[in-house]
């Protein structure tokens, strides 16, 4: 779309190519006394609320550049922030979508793919996401025909959408002082993506991924790598260190974060600033880089916020 301005003409992004570009934030007062620069990435502020969205971009734009949407319905498999941005993209663009889901996710997650149009098949809320990927492999495999199979968890597209956008941003945001950069796993591909990158820019960068530190965890999105159906994308040699982090004390930094630094985030944020304080304390005179995946506002109902904020 373009727009004359004082004789000028002016393209305008559509929503679909306004993903990205999201700021990156200083945590001045949890960071105070490590010695060190910690900043996060607030992958909230992009369209559809989410890190997500940079991925299914990219698996969307390259399936639609190869006609694999033609007469096609894209399926997934979801734990939710993907689902939302796959449905947000359907609308935006004008294809079907339909998405596997555990059937416990929270209320809000359901509300906005059911609001941007797309379909959803319920999987067994005591597999996880890992009963998901069956259950949508199941279906691809019935109605080969049917989907265009986007694959989060395999497509190489999703590490590449970090490497070409979420790695470079951060570098020029720092100004390539950034030592360290860490980051959660759930597909995993926003650590390879923009871990490859930064490595590729500077080689003594460190850099740090994190997992819950057990198989049954609170931590929606984030996988136990050792337990879980593994993404082909994962890379684990790339990690200096695996980091682990414990379901309550993610629940606690969810709420350090909202009352000292004012970012409602999502806990596995608190995940990630758990594990980038860790590091900024072992390591003074850093500067260290975590993502946000997402924000707080799509947990609200879940008698996990309750409790959270019960007990504080």
């Amino acid at each position: 779309m373009s727009i004359k301005v004082n004789n000028h003409r002016i393209t305008l992004p559509t929503l679909a190519e306004s993903v990205g570009h999201t700021p990156l934030l200083p945590l001045r007062r949890l960071s105070a006394g490590t010695g060190s620069e910690v900043y996060a990435k607030a992958e909230w502020l992009n369209p559809s609320g989410s890190v997500k969205v940079r991925a299914a971009a990219r698996i969307v734009a390259d399936a639609t550049k190869a006609g694999l949407l033609v007469n096609r319905t894209l399926i997934d498999s979801t734990s939710g922030n993907t689902g939302i941005a796959y449905a947000f993209l359907g609308a935006a663009l004008g294809f079907p979508v339909e998405l596997v889901m555990p059937k416990n996710v929270s209320e809000e997650r359901k509300a906005m793919i059911q609001a941007y149009g797309a379909k959803i098949t319920w999987s067994s809320p005591f597999e996880g996401s890992d009963g998901a990927i069956r259950l949508c492999r199941e279906l691809v495999a019935k109605s080969p025909d049917r989907y265009f199979f986007a694959d989060q968890y395999g497509n190489e597209a999703n590490w590449r959408a970090h490497f070409d956008t979420t790695g470079p941003e951060i570098w020029r945001q720092t100004g390539g002082r950034l030592t360290h950069f860490v980051a959660t796993l759930g597909t995993s591909g926003t650590f390879v993506g923009t871990g490859r990158f930064l490595r590729k820019q500077n080689p003594d960068i460190r850099l740090f991924s994190v997992e819950p530190s057990a198989p049954i965890h609170g931590l929606e999105g984030m996988k136990h790598m050792e337990s879980a159906i593994v993404p082909p994308i994962y890379d684990p040699s790339l990690a200096d260190r695996r980091m682990e982090v414990e379901t309550e004390d993610a629940y606690a930094m969810v709420l350090r974060l909202a009352r000292e630094e004012a970012i409602l985030a999502g806990f596995s944020s608190g995940a990630a600033v758990l594990a980038a304080l860790e590091v900024a304390r072992a390591t003074p005179g850093s500067t260290v880089v975590t993502v946000l995946p997402d924000g707080g506002d799509r947990y609200l109902s879940t008698p996990v916020w309750e409790e959270i904020v019960a007990g504080s």
